[in-house]
């Protein structure tokens, strides 16, 4: 097993992405429990059951996690503690696997847009690739990785536990520089 570092903070012009904490749970919680933002993921449950998002701060919050997660926090700027969460999950092969959500009223802002690059400027795993996929009717987190340098590389499908069925998504790779 790998030793996991510290995560890192990572300031960008309208928040901060820092690791989770335990008052994150509620904020989480409340997004999550939409619809909409559980569907537009493929682990999100909808409904979303009791002790989930505790769950998932937990997890977040070990040394012995697989998952790097972020929290975009705009406290700083007048903004809420968290607005979505930004994620790396380590792979084989220097590669990690980038995963994000937005809180259904901060959409369509650039935040997702911000966070993605911030995560993919600084590279904190130092990862030669980058893989992320989006829902194919999801067309705004399509946008936010091309946006971010991501390339399409195919169609393929995964499951997505909120609507108990298999989704046809598009596949992207980001080949990193200086790695």
């Amino acid at each position: 097993m790998l030793a996991i570092k510290e995560q890192q903070t990572i300031r960008t012009e309208r928040f901060v992405l820092r690791p989770l904490r335990i008052s994150d749970v509620g904020l989480i919680a409340h997004y999550t429990a939409d619809r909409r933002v559980a569907e537009g993921t493929r682990a999100i449950p909808h409904p979303l059951p009791p002790g989930a998002s505790e769950a998932f701060v937990k997890r977040a919050m070990s040394p012995e996690r697989s998952e790097d997660v972020w929290a975009i926090d705009g406290s700083e700027h007048n903004l809420t503690e968290v607005l979505g969460v930004v994620s790396l999950t380590r792979m084989e092969g220097a590669q990690s696997e980038l995963g994000f959500w937005i809180g259904a009223g901060f959409w369509n802002t650039g935040f997702a847009t911000e966070a993605v690059a911030a995560l993919v400027e600084l590279n904190p795993h130092g990862a030669r690739t980058l893989f992320a996929e989006a829902f194919q009717d999801n067309p705004g987190s399509a946008r936010v990785l091309t946006n971010c340098g991501f390339e399409y590389l195919g169609d393929a499908e995964s499951w997505s536990v909120a609507r108990a069925a298999r989704v046809p998504t598009w596949t992207y790779l980001r080949k990193m520089s200086g790695v």
